[in-house]
């Protein structure tokens, strides 16, 4: 018996009835040999922390566009931070942490330069439009290792495909087919309501008064005690209804919603956010067009069958930029250069 088939037999052991076991899993999308000492979620997780696109995370804005400070959080980050929450929640669920791990980290890796301000630039200008959650499992389906892809399991693309909550108030797509998935779906939420409060006080947007004390008095005071509270409730709510699904207590998914709403208002539709919003939506509309009229430069000597392929290979590689070379591609593209005087 190889270490995974150990390892495998220790799941059906100690894992919930409703886990999701790494030997039962849906397959991938091109069969392959399995590995004697990682499952398969394992070696799904490892593929994600060694590719380009997640590196490239590290680059990449979570809200406020190229942060001088060492402490604002990046698309990098909050990835680490949402497979921390959330491996917190299956190991007390007894649901597969390798799994919940490689979905959270995996969960972002199609987000654009210049955060939600580059999806809206994408989703206007693509004639196909753009969601980044789309465009994540595209990332490890078709982009990466030049074009052969990461080649995940099922569970994983279902929930990186499926991590996305609501837009605006909407339900953006069914729930993700395992509870692993749904403890991102839920864990995405916590941390990004969480850091993006703590970047908004730091970058001075807001201040601690503007917060809503219903907020505070349910959720807490504190960064910690609010990701805490959120955890528990998680936790707790979802043992009383048997781990049927990943939920929150009406109460606390209110005041969650609450504050979201806070958000929109006094953090991401800021005067001071939406300047800075235009100037990098404005960046990546000449970048993209220039691209489109110059596609010679992404396909080289490949004659493309179609517009409709000229546009979405210059989409990839504007979602794959990041913050800086965005500005350093604008830069060598449109900015004068300074003439040597003999």
């Amino acid at each position: 018996m190889s270490l995974r088939e150990e390892y495998e037999k220790i799941e059906s052991k100690i894992l919930h009835p409703n886990a999701s076991f790494s030997r039962k899993t849906k397959g991938r999308l091109k069969e392959e040999s399995k590995d004697d000492i990682r499952t398969d979620f394992q070696r799904d997780r490892d593929r994600i922390i060694h590719s380009k696109a997640f590196r490239r995370l590290k680059h990449k804005t979570q809200v406020f566009f190229s942060p001088q400070g060492d402490h604002y959080r990046t698309r990098l980050t909050h990835v680490l931070e949402v497979a921390q929450i959330a491996r917190t929640i299956a190991r007390a669920l007894r649901l597969n942490e390798d799994l919940t791990e490689a979905i959270a980290l995996g969960h972002d890796l199609g987000h654009t330069p210049f955060g939600h301000a580059g999806e809206a630039v994408l989703r206007e200008i693509h004639p196909d439009g753009f969601e980044h959650f789309e465009q994540s499992l595209r990332v490890v389906d078709f982009l990466e290792k030049n074009g052969e892809g990461l080649n995940f399991k099922f569970e994983v693309r279902d929930g990186i495909l499926k991590h996305s909550k609501s837009k605006e108030g909407q339900i953006l797509s069914d729930p993700p087919a395992t509870l692993e998935g749904q403890i991102v779906r839920i864990a995405d939420i916590i941390a990004y309501l969480n850091h993006d409060l703590d970047d908004a006080l730091r970058a001075g947007i807001i201040k601690t008064n503007d917060i809503p004390i219903n907020f505070i008095k349910t959720i807490g005071d504190s960064h910690s005690k609010r990701i805490d509270t959120m955890v528990r409730d998680v936790i707790f709510s979802t043992l009383k209804a048997d781990c049927e699904k990943i939920t929150l207590s009406e109460k606390i998914e209110a005041t969650i919603y609450q504050l979201r709403d806070f958000f929109f208002e006094k953090v991401y539709f800021n005067d001071r956010v939406i300047k800075e919003l235009k100037k990098a939506k404005y960046i990546l509309q000449l970048l993209y067009n220039y691209y489109v009229e110059n596609s010679y430069l992404l396909l080289g000597n490949d004659i493309p069958s179609s517009d409709r392929e000229i546009h979405r290979k210059v989409c990839d590689f504007i979602a794959g930029m990041t913050d800086r070379y965005v500005l350093y591609t604008f830069e060598k593209i449109f900015m004068p250069k300074s003439w040597a005087v003999s």
